[in-house]
């Protein structure tokens, strides 16, 4: 079968390699209609992890089962289903509790696993014709309809990005009538966008650079800010000081509300510098959520920090240890949340939402590749160029089958 795999910094390459063998009797094989790059993807291309050289990539699956082990009971051949991209027992006591993105028995190493993806287990990515997926009954969502359908693009976003961008509006506690800033318009952002949308925000601010990606952010409803405009905390206390009807309601002394109630970083250590953008400052997104936030506010961190770097600039940036301006925090009371989505919490949800059409994620697919273009279309997302904002690899071999 033809799959993506990591060939070292900046290089991904399309090989043959062999087709998931006998299957436990829990698991099962997935034949992959479509597969997504993620943003996250782009550690692992630029060689910010420890993921070893040969490893079949990619985490965002969606497909038709082509077999099962003698255990699975619900899921059998022929069903359509998209894969969170946490693979979990079921089991454990994180698991019982809903907390997927920590399962401690699926990761021998770490208390979490996943497709495809550095420091997450040994198992296969499914940037491939072909995946084997652990313990299948639970593991598995099933999707009505039939491959590459009106929903084929949505369901995919369902493996990660759109409850993921869903979690990061839950950590930061977005209710009806909340202020919201987005740290980042890359897919994880706009899917945070939306879902605040979703949830009732009242305002909702998006902090990018990239043009193509600004516009998406319009095309979902909420305010693009460019931050290559100046000061992106500063453009959002002067946007929201002209709001009509914010002044007139405020009480003596509530004026130190210039900020928003809820931030989301869905950047992550590999944020830019506000006063130069072709150089890396981890801790620019972190510095910012804190000056935005409002007292008593929420913070929600969904975009990823890991370690080791190779590539941190610093001993301590190599092992993930940045400064934070903890006395500003304590001192404004703000609740801080992080940390992998647990997928299965909410793609249930989110899949009746697309299905009833109340949700439209795909809006923000913009490119539609085969396998063999992958390693120029990573190139090219990583470049932030030619409006490569969300990649999906179609496998138009599997339509006919």
């Amino acid at each position: 079968m033809k799959a993506v795999v990591y060939e070292g910094e900046n290089r991904m390459r399309v090989v043959d390699e062999k087709e998931p063998g006998s299957t436990g009797a829990r698991d099962a094989v997935l034949r992959v209609t479509t597969s997504a790059i993620c943003g996250s993807d782009l550690h692992m291309y630029e060689g910010r992890t420890a993921l070893p050289e040969g490893h079949v990539v990619g985490h965002e699956i969606m497909g038709v089962i082509e077999r099962t082990g003698d255990a699975v009971t619900s899921i059998k051949p022929g069903d359509r289903v998209v894969l969170p991209f946490n693979i979990a027992c079921g089991y454990c006591y994180n698991c019982h509790r809903g907390l997927t993105n920590m399962c401690l028995t699926m990761n021998a190493q770490k208390p979490h696993a996943a497709y495809g993806y550095a420091g997450m287990g040994p198992y296969g990515g499914g940037q491939a014709e072909y995946v084997l997926v652990p313990n299948a009954d639970f593991n598995c969502l099933k999707l009505p309809g039939r491959p590459f359908d009106s929903w084929e693009e949505d369901f995919i976003l369902l493996a990660d990005v759109f409850p993921t961008g869903f979690y990061g509006a839950e950590l930061a506690q977005v209710a009806p009538g909340k202020s919201v800033a987005i740290f980042g318009a890359g897919p994880v952002g706009l899917m945070a966008a939306l879902s605040s949308l979703i949830k009732g925000a009242a305002e909702v601010y998006v902090i990018d650079f990239v043009p193509e990606r600004l516009e998406k952010v319009k095309e979902l409803g909420a305010t693009p800010i460019n931050a290559r405009a100046g000061d992106p905390v500063e453009q959002i206390f002067a946007l929201r000081a002209k709001l009509p009807g914010l002044r007139g309601r405020l009480r003596p002394g509530e004026d130190k509300l210039q900020g928003v109630e809820c931030v989301i970083d869905a950047v992550g250590y590999q944020a830019r510098d506000d006063q130069d953008y072709a150089r890396e400052k981890p801790t620019q997104v972190l510095d910012n959520m804190v000056k935005l936030v409002n007292p008593a506010g929420h913070i929600g961190i969904v975009g990823v920090y890991m370690a080791p770097d190779p590539g941190g600039k610093t001993a301590q940036a190599k092992q993930g240890v940045f400064a934070l301006p903890m006395a500003e925090l304590f001192d404004k009371a703000v609740t801080v949340g992080m940390g992998q989505c647990p997928v299965k919490l909410y793609n249930e949800s989110l899949r009746d939402l697309i299905i009833a059409g109340r949700a439209k994620p795909s809006k923000i697919v913009s490119h539609r590749i085969a396998i063999d273009q992958a390693p120029e279309a990573y190139q090219k997302f990583d470049q932030r160029v030619e409006g490569y904002t969300k990649v999906l690899i179609q496998f138009p071999w599997a339509r006919a089958a």
